[in-house]
């Protein structure tokens, strides 16, 4: 039998650091990976990742200069697949409010980031979280498994995020959630180990 091909997946480059790390995990999940700003190519691409580090205010600064929203928007509206990593979940979103200051995020997925309501912050470190049936990206991980989670803000759940994965930093947060082909995870899938690679498998199996 011949090869199956490779799905094609952009890690799209709008100015936010930590592109070469998803770059390598997705490809060692089994993509063809092109870390780019063009969004002609983010738009034909049969998988886009979205990643963020930092403020939200700044990711959706480097968004909209790039004029990548509208991309963003146009794939889920097509069903075409999307995933968001920590601020690249976050500015999927309605807004985001940090030091007081509200930002407008995508508006894709409803509720509001805001900072974790904890004693310490920011939470760094490995956590379990709780999975709902009939996940896709969780699917064959056992009970208890950990991920790698670096974050002082997340959103909470609301109805119509979807299938959402929680996790509790003393109190409950959005961890990941599934919609249709929009995908997101608060923690880092690349610096999760075998539970982040078996997570981004399952997300490049449905390209």
């Amino acid at each position: 039998m011949p090869e199956r091909k490779r799905p094609s997946v952009v890690v799209l480059d709008y100015g936010s650091g930590n592109l070469r790390s998803a770059q390598r995990a997705v490809a060692r999940a089994g993509a063809e990976v092109t870390v780019t700003a063009d969004l002609a190519a983010a738009a034909s691409a049969d998988g886009l990742v979205v990643p963020g580090v930092g403020a939200y205010a700044a990711c959706m600064a480097g968004i909209d200069a790039l004029g990548a929203g509208p991309v963003i928007a146009e794939r889920v509206a097509a069903g075409a697949p999307v995933l968001g990593i920590c601020v690249g979940m976050q500015v999927l979103f309605s807004s985001g409010e940090e030091h007081g200051v509200v930002t407008k995020g995508l508006d894709l997925v409803p509720g509001v980031v805001t900072r974790l309501d904890a004693p310490r912050v920011p939470h760094i470190g490995w956590n379990t979280v709780g999975v709902p049936d009939g996940s896709t990206l969780f699917a064959g991980m056992a009970p208890g498994t950990r991920f790698y989670f670096v974050h002082s803000y997340a959103a909470r759940p609301v109805d119509g995020q979807g299938l959402v994965t929680t996790s509790e930093h003393d109190a409950p947060f959005v961890a990941a959630f599934e919609r249709g082909s929009l995908c997101a995870t608060q923690f880092h899938p690349e610096k999760s180990g075998d539970a982040g690679a078996a997570l981004l498998r399952n997300w490049i199996a449905t390209l």
